[in-house]
């Protein structure tokens, strides 16, 4: 639906990509890396173990400050790049900028190489050297994940070629994933009227209340994503061949194995939760096949998974989102809800859909000015409402971690805890909203979208992450066609969703337009999201019965997400990851509201 919606505003950061203050940010930002390069050539680079630790954490110190200045300035150079070139790829002078900077900041990515194998190598005197210096101490987390990591890395040249050759191999692929994507547009008839409409609408009818214009959204959608296969099959061989090469020379057992890693978790735990998350497909299931049977029909086409049930007939403005997001906020924080309404006030959202602007969703840090910007791809429907919910969690999330001080590397939070703070907000929203349903109808609408969210976490996530899985196996052996990726991705569905839907029906096109696809340096970023939910949902169970004095441990928590690992910073809320039982608790809250939506 067309929704008058806003855009966003960077105006507080630079006036513009031409403006000599931008211009000035990237004549600054290579002046600091030069003097970088040069502290590592003068004084890092003649250290070593047998240096005394006196010695060395004079020198730790003033290269975590440089480096801080410096990722400082790039995250909010970056940020504002982005800003131009998501929201309109078409723009020329953008993506050139981009790409510019992208090789500025090339030596950038060296050095920071090379101080994780400088760290590795003085690893034994890394406790002495952080009980001599502040900013080291400040830092011991990310000083000891950086060295016990250095072990992975490739020699210095080759990690220097890797570098240099990503712009031109999986991170350009990645670019022309965007851009396609985002350029797309269909032809598609409306209320009687035929109009261009992008992709990001056209995926939004999904949730539209009449089949057969849901039906025929899909199947235009599916025709689009069919003339364009063959381009995204090869980004996607791309990002994935590069990915496959780099670990192997950096001695990964598989990508999997990278990603648990960065998601600061064990194999034992993604274990854990990807079993709980098998077992509840039944209890999913039995959530289609009655949504099926209240709809009128036997099984859920794909089509129908979005269908809204119950009241239907409410079509938000922005303005009625932003008021109902605030209100619910507020139920469950004061500081929450200031904080979220400082972002609309402040236009750090953008919302419109419209042609060139990359479809979905996501929440960046601005850190020059202390801030986020949220990219949405707004329709007034409740779905939306939620996604906003959602990226305004993302950035209280950077908001917690400003108030407290912390610096940009304190702040590098793993994937799976990334995804806490958005999750709790879409829970805050639906939760406050079906204590508040007057009537069966309404109480239907909301668990409808409660569950929906759900099903999507742990259902498709599942099936995503067996796709990518085996993507990984079999393109370690050859290059996959588009068929194959098709194929794949049908088959995943099949033993996710099961009898839940007709397998006449399913989207095996869905790996075209994800971009968290296509990334070589990001690999399985699925799986995260189930964590998010899952975790958030335990959360929020502590928070039911604790009331107001959770909220303080939960600010510290998004505080401290770059400072520890996910079961350590668990543990603080008396919860244990690596066990079925959390995982399993967690999932059983999610089965009471099916047998609800079931009774209604």
């Amino acid at each position: 639906m067309t929704i008058s919606a806003p855009h966003w505003d960077l105006s507080n950061v630079y006036p513009s990509l031409e403006s000599k203050e931008f211009q000035a940010a990237l004549a600054d930002y290579k002046k600091q890396v030069a003097a970088l390069e040069k502290f590592f050539k003068n004084k890092l680079s003649k250290t070593d173990a047998k240096t005394k630790a006196g010695e060395l954490a004079p020198l730790v110190g003033k290269a975590i400050d440089q480096i801080n200045s410096i990722q400082t300035l790039s995250a909010t150079i970056v940020p504002f790049i982005y800003s131009y070139v998501t929201t309109n790829s078409r723009d020329k002078l953008a993506m050139k900028t981009l790409s510019e900077f992208e090789q500025a900041s090339l030596p950038m990515d060296k050095l920071m190489t090379q101080f994780k194998a400088w760290l590795g190598r003085v690893a034994p005197k890394l406790d002495k050297v952080i009980a001599r210096n502040k900013s080291a101490a400040t830092h011991a987390f990310m000083l000891k994940e950086a060295a016990q990591q250095s072990k992975y890395l490739m020699s210095e040249a080759e990690e220097a070629l890797a570098a240099e050759l990503s712009l031109s191999g999986g991170n350009a692929f990645g670019k022309l994933q965007g851009t396609v994507t985002s350029q797309l547009s269909v032809d598609f008839e409306l209320g009687g009227k035929v109009e261009k409409m992008p992709m990001p609408a056209l995926i939004n009818l999904r949730s539209h209340p009449d089949e057969a214009t849901r039906r025929r959204g899909y199947e235009a959608e599916n025709k689009a994503w069919d003339d364009v296969k063959e381009t995204l099959a090869a980004c996607l061989n791309g990002v994935k061949g590069e990915a496959i090469t780099l670990n192997k020379k950096r001695g990964r057992k598989d990508a999997i194995h990278s990603s648990l890693e960065a998601a600061r978790m064990d194999r034992k735990t993604l274990e854990a939760m990807l079993a709980a998350m098998k077992d509840s497909f039944p209890m999913f299931r039995r959530y289609f096949k009655d949504k099926a049977k209240k709809l009128g029909k036997e099984r859920l086409a794909w089509w129908d998974i979005y269908a809204p049930m119950g009241k239907t007939d409410k079509v938000y403005s922005f303005e009625e989102a932003r008021d109902f997001i605030l209100e619910n906020f507020g139920k469950f924080s004061p500081d929450l809800a200031a904080f979220a309404r400082r972002a609309f006030d402040n236009n750090w959202i953008d919302a419109e859909q419209r042609d060139g602007k990359r479809g979905g969703a996501f929440c960046m840090e601005v850190q020059g000015v202390k801030e986020s910007r949220i990219l949405a791809n707004f329709d007034g429907s409740f779905d939306q409402v939620s996604t906003l919910a959602h990226e305004l969690g993302h950035a209280f999330h950077n908001e917690c971690a400003y108030q407290a001080g912390k610096t940009i590397l304190q702040q590098l939070t793993p994937m799976t805890l990334a995804e806490t703070a958005s999750t709790m907000c879409e829970t805050i929203v639906t939760q406050a909203v079906l204590a508040t349903a007057k009537d069966p109808q309404e109480e239907l609408a909301v668990l409808e979208a409660q569950i929906q969210g759900a099903s999507q976490v742990v259902v498709d996530i599942y099936s995503r992450y067996l796709f990518e899985k085996e993507v990984f196996e079999r393109r370690e052996k050859a290059e996959l066609s588009a068929d194959d990726f098709c194929e794949i991705m049908e088959r995943a569905q099949k033993e996710t969703y099961g009898d839940g839907l007709d397998e006449r029906y399913l989207q095996k096109f869905m790996w075209t337009w994800k971009p968290h696809y296509y990334s070589a340096g990001l690999s399985f970023y699925n799986y995260p999201y189930a964590f998010g939910l899952l975790f958030a949902t335990g959360l929020y169970a502590i928070y039911q019965q604790r009331g107001e004095s959770f909220v303080e441990d939960y600010k510290h928590l998004l505080a401290s997400t770059g400072e520890e690992t996910a079961a350590k910073l668990a543990r603080r809320f008396g919860i244990d990851i690596t066990k079925r039982k959390f995982w399993d608790d967690s999932l059983a809250i999610i089965g009471s509201q099916i047998d609800r939506y079931c009774e209604l």
